[in-house]
């Protein structure tokens, strides 16, 4: 049977490719996507599958039976765009101004699909279900991850995989991680709320721009001085807003950052000390200050027995030493709320091939893709998925 599902996907290739381009050419944003779903829950339901749509607003939810009874394994595929122009001069180029396929949901999504359709062949002799779980609004705080969960998404299954395309990995590689893959991802905003004045008379003046000055660099002192400096985290400021003209002292600005980190209780103190640095040091200068502290994705982290079905079946599929463990990576997904309720893994599937240009970074104008990937993370999951169902029977 695993040698008919890998051929099925193999001949599923053209169709896969078809399918990635088609939604690379209309894409739609985080919370906004109308057509995408609609398009993917009616593949399912071509292939026979139980379909759900509207699953915490905008996800999709398919369910295909094997003839016995068994396990039941999720995958799980994104499908939301960016607010990016695209640069790409293909014929596959996005359609819609301003908004592009980025990151790779749209392999995810043929990925997902093309897996369908090569399960319905042997569902015959599948002990046990594949639930193909479509979810929206990944790229885009609170993300559709929690609300999908909320809404049953997860009701029945034991385990989930995901993948995820990486051009800083060549083509025909997978990494992955038995532990923490994923940082936690939390944001701040800070006002700082002075009295502007002159620029010739600072005396008279509560300088925002100089106590915002000061509270970077307090802020950035944070991670050095009150984290343990075996755990990680980062803290980056990335905006500082204030003051329009040479001469003027203004009275107010703003400060934005991100944190990101792997520990809850690192998480939780970062928060609390982001807050006190920047209180106190408003204080000592006789301004007064806002703080919006939004958490957002926790952590992923990867369940060591799920994660060691994608390396067998990675090793097994792959040439020798192109499936490799990796650290813990700081970018965030909210793929962490599925592995906090049920055990799952999430993988890189190696998307570059510098011969053919494809070596732009996901959230580039030029991110594109060597599309053998979606053989390969098709393949990889396909295999760890039956695996787990064979040997849970």
């Amino acid at each position: 049977m695993e040698q008919k599902l890998l051929d099925a996907i193999t001949a599923l290739y053209d169709e896969m490719v078809d399918l990635r381009r088609h939604f690379h050419m209309y894409p739609e944003l985080s919370f906004k996507e109308v057509n995408t779903p609609k398009t993917i829950a009616a593949y399912h339901r071509d292939l026979g599958l139980e379909v759900r749509e509207g699953v915490g607003t905008r996800g999709v939810v398919a369910t295909l039976r094997g003839k016995y009874p068994g396990k039941t394994v999720a995958i799980r595929a994104d499908f939301d765009a960016l607010p990016i122009t695209e640069e790409n001069d293909v014929p596959y180029a996005s359609t819609v101004d301003g908004v592009m396929h980025a990151c790779g949901h749209d392999a995810h999504t043929a990925i997902a699909l093309g897996m369908a359709k090569a399960f319905v062949s042997v569902k015959d002799d599948l002990h046990g279900n594949v639930v193909f779980i479509h979810q929206h609004a990944e790229e885009e705080d609170p993300g559709g991850a929690k609300a999908m969960i909320e809404d049953g998404a997860l009701e029945g299954v034991d385990i989930i995989f995901a993948t995820h395309m990486e051009n800083y990995l060549p083509v025909h590689h997978v990494s992955h991680s038995p532990d923490y893959i994923l940082a936690a991802s939390d944001d701040f905003f800070i006002t700082i709320k002075g009295e502007g004045g002159h620029g010739a008379f600072p005396q008279d003046a509560t300088d925002a721009v100089q106590i915002g000055a000061q509270l970077v660099a307090n802020l950035h002192q944070l991670v050095s001085r009150k984290v343990d400096p075996l755990k990680s985290a980062v803290l980056t400021v990335g905006a500082f807003k204030a003051g329009e003209k040479a001469n003027v002292i203004p009275g107010q600005a703003t400060i934005e950052g991100t944190v990101r980190t792997f520990d809850d209780d690192v998480r939780a103190a970062l928060a609390d000390w982001v807050k006190k640095v920047a209180e106190h040091t408003a204080a000592m200068y006789g301004a007064e200050v806002e703080v919006d502290y939004q958490f957002g994705y926790p952590a992923t982290k990867n369940d060591p027995d799920v994660n060691a079905l994608i390396v067998k079946a990675a090793t097994a599929l792959l040439p020798e030493g192109h499936v490799k463990a990796m650290a813990p990576n700081m970018g965030a997904e909210d793929f962490s709320y599925f592995t906090r309720q049920i055990p799952g893994a999430y993988f890189f599937t190696g998307s570059a091939n510098e011969a053919k240009g494809f070596t732009y970074p996901y959230h580039h104008p030029k991110f594109d893709i060597d599309e053998q990937a979606l053989l390969n993370g098709a393949k990889v999951m396909a295999k760890a998925t039956l695996d787990y169902l064979t040997e849970a029977h």
